[in-house]
């Protein structure tokens, strides 16, 4: 694909994507054209893919993109902010708390602030290791769409039922398991997991999966404006919505579509939804 181009792939689940500057991909996009904008913007931190600034600097950047994003977002629809913290001499900055007045301020509201916890990560000498980021869940006015269903998980105790009262002898939890509620535990994208590209820090595909789910509707369209390497398109295209994404690192870009071909072509592998996170029945490296 080339630099500065928008392209279309004609199919029931249409993709589009492009290399160059966020904002610059965003203004053409039509008013509250999104049901769906989810997003893990870079941290701050000195990436590859990111300049360090001052952290009121990058908020200042942020505000733009946020505001951007407000413009495009559906009414009823749902914004997705993925983030962890920002580092500065070892004291951090939680940046779900640094940006949540400017969600404020665009007047959305906030339904739940998702703790995604994961295993593994870079051991600290100086502080507790971090484990977790968060994910705040905005909505742009109080008549949203949200369906838990898809996303239900299962019960702890299955075919659980009432002992007493009216309901004795009827299940007590839902049939088809219990809500997920608001932390989330699943791995990052390390060297062994299945969907590793060479991203320093790529979106598992199935976080994105369950707001997709739970968030949108067939035919939805879903838009990542920090793209990465596409799971956020992936995770749009693997259930029938439409995905949008772009990024400024064209190598990224490039690996985007080739993961949406490999969709398409029923070879992209991918971690299941639901699966545990360790399993010891399984051989070492099978979970």
């Amino acid at each position: 694909m080339r630099r500065n181009t928008v392209t279309k792939l004609k199919s029931d689940r249409s993709v589009y994507m492009a290399c160059q500057d966020n904002l610059a991909f965003m203004r053409p996009l039509p008013d509250e054209s999104m049901k769906l904008i989810v997003t893990s913007p870079p941290y701050n931190i000195g990436k590859a893919y990111e300049q360090r600034s001052p952290l009121a600097e990058y908020v200042k950047g942020q505000a733009q993109v946020i505001s951007e994003c407000v413009r495009l977002l559906s009414k009823g629809g749902s914004l997705c902010w993925q983030v962890g913290n920002h580092v500065d001499r070892g004291e951090i900055f939680p940046l779900d708390m640094v940006l949540y007045p400017i969600f404020k301020e665009h007047g959305l509201n906030l339904r739940n602030r998702v703790i995604w916890h994961f295993e593994h990560g870079l051991h600290c000498s100086k502080r507790l290791s971090g484990r977790y980021e968060t994910i705040l869940w905005f909505t742009k006015g109080d008549s949203y769409h949200f369906d838990v269903d898809p996303i239900r998980v299962p019960a702890k105790y299955p075919g659980k039922k009432h002992f007493k009262g009216p309901k004795a002898g009827q299940l007590s939890g839902n049939p088809l398991g219990k809500n997920p509620g608001d932390v989330w535990i699943f791995p990052n994208v390390k060297s062994n997991h299945v969907e590793k590209t060479s991203h320093p820090c790529q979106f598992p595909v199935e976080l994105v999966e369950r707001l997709v789910l739970a968030l949108t509707e067939p035919g939805d369209a879903v838009f990542d404006p920090y793209m990465g390497v596409g799971s956020s398109v992936v995770a749009a295209a693997m259930h029938d919505r439409i995905g949008y994404g772009c990024d400024v690192v064209s190598e990224y870009v490039d690996i985007a579509w080739h993961r949406v071909h490999a969709l398409r072509a029923g070879t992209l592998k991918t971690r299941p939804m639901n699966k545990p996170v360790y399993d010891p029945s399984l051989p070492k490296g099978g979970h």
